[in-house]
């Protein structure tokens, strides 16, 4: 793989034309060391995340933390590359993982191997730089695990319970349950069978369900080969064959958001959805809401999403040495559960998951223990510099097209397959 030079990367001059975002909240109280953060968290997840820094930021006398919201993850991901572009970046900040071994490759990360206390850290190997990535524990380390996350299924276990199902274990048994759950009157659709995005992360678990990757180990992009095709194929049938799925409207988090209001309002009996709701949807539900594991097909698989802590490498030193004070203590077991249970993200310590379970919270919770049995079938990312343009530029394009207008999938994904070998 050709080392890609920071400029390239970046992209510079289409970068430069973007606004920088804000610093806000600059205060520094007097004898403090400020340290920027930018973060893409709104609602609850927002909230309990500047309660963890306010009590961090109250816990010592050396270090403030100056969190600052940036949007969602994609626009916070292009704010970050224009300020890097421009030498304005934050000291930390986190990014999806798709995108890591771009800026890995870059080189504009911190190595905070040899920071203090980093080999104390009991991180859950799923969730960690080691992991997630395939021989990600033989890169330098670059990421910290924060809000960490996989797919899953939600169902209405009221409806299931009436039709006299139990949630769905195969693809055979998701059409199945999708086309009995499903409810028309008049000719409309009053309940959906499943409402699932049209999205990149929930097609890359299909894939791994059917036996494929979409990125090799060594970076090239075979988008699943016949895996790939049949995950395309399985969505087209359940929304033109069967009409018992529905793809929700909008891109990215807006159709999540979407699916997640279809489902509370009982206007679909499943969907997918991510183990990062969990939370919300426990809480607002007025019926049995259960979680189960993604539906199988050769194998069960899913793959790791979420985000992870970055620090910049051309930051100040000694700014750098106060932004890993913060980091190290996200990451402790106190932080991480408080997180996790305010949230529903994963724990990424393994004593706050061994303390969760000595206090009965997974017996109180049983969807977050579905989450977290859901890692023992966690497919590692390949670490791949061109993963996250595959993703962007090719894959979440196709599959509209694919999907909505039930275009042809081998044909779809030869022409996406070429498009991504591209340089």
């Amino acid at each position: 793989m050709t080392r890609l030079s920071r400029r390239s990367f970046l992209g510079a001059a289409a970068c430069a034309a973007m606004p920088l975002a804000g610093c806000g909240g600059t205060k520094v109280p007097a004898g403090r060391l400020g340290v920027r953060f930018w973060f893409s968290y709104g609602g609850r997840n927002r909230q309990v995340l500047e309660g963890l820094v306010s009590r961090f930021n109250a816990s010592q006398d050396r270090v403030w933390i100056l969190p600052t919201y940036q949007g969602e993850y994609f626009e916070s991901l292009t704010k970050l590359r224009s300020a890097i572009a421009a030498n304005t970046e934050p000291v930390i900040t986190h990014v999806v993982g798709e995108v890591i071994p771009y800026f890995a490759e870059a080189g504009v990360l911190e190595d905070l191997g040899g920071y203090p206390g980093v080999r104390e850290l009991d991180l859950v190997p799923a969730l960690a730089q080691s992991g997630t990535w395939i021989g990600g524990d033989r890169k330098p380390l670059i990421a910290l695990p924060f809000n960490r996350s996989t797919p899953i299924l939600y169902v209405n276990q009221d409806m299931l319970d009436r039709a006299g199902l139990r949630p769905p274990e195969t693809w055979g048994e998701l059409r199945a349950h999708a086309k009995a759950l499903q409810r028309v009157q008049g000719g409309e659709v009053k309940t959906w069978g499943l409402v699932c995005p049209i999205n990149w992360w929930f097609w890359v678990a299909l894939v791994a369900q059917a036996g494929g990757t979409v990125v090799e180990a060594d970076g090239t992009p075979t988008l699943g080969g016949e895996a790939g095709v049949k995950a395309l194929e399985l969505w087209q049938q359940m929304v033109h064959r069967d009409g018992t799925m529905r793809p929700p409207p909008g891109r990215d988090y807006n159709a999540w958001d979407i699916a997640k209001g279809d489902f509370l309002s009982e206007r679909t009996a499943m969907i997918y959805t991510s183990t990062a709701f969990v939370r919300y949807l426990d809480d607002n539900a007025r019926f049995h809401a259960v979680a189960a594991p993604l539906p199988r097909d050769e194998r069960r698989a899913v793959p790791t999403g979420g985000t992870f802590f970055l620090m910049m490498k051309d930051a100040p030193s000694e700014q750098k040495l106060a932004a890993w004070e913060f980091l190290r203590w996200m990451c402790e077991p106190q932080q991480t559960i408080e997180w996790s249970t305010g949230t529903g993200y994963m724990p990424v310590s393994e004593r706050a998951v061994k303390k969760l379970e000595a206090e009965g919270w997974y017996g109180r919770h049983p969807n977050d223990r579905v989450a977290m049995d859901s890692l023992a079938h966690a497919v590692p990312w390949p670490w791949a510099p061109n993963l996250f343009r595959v993703e962007r530029e090719c894959i979440d394009p196709l599959l509209e097209q694919a999907v909505l207008l039930n275009r042809d999938s081998r044909e779809m994904l030869a022409r996406a397959r070429k498009q991504a070998m591209e340089d």
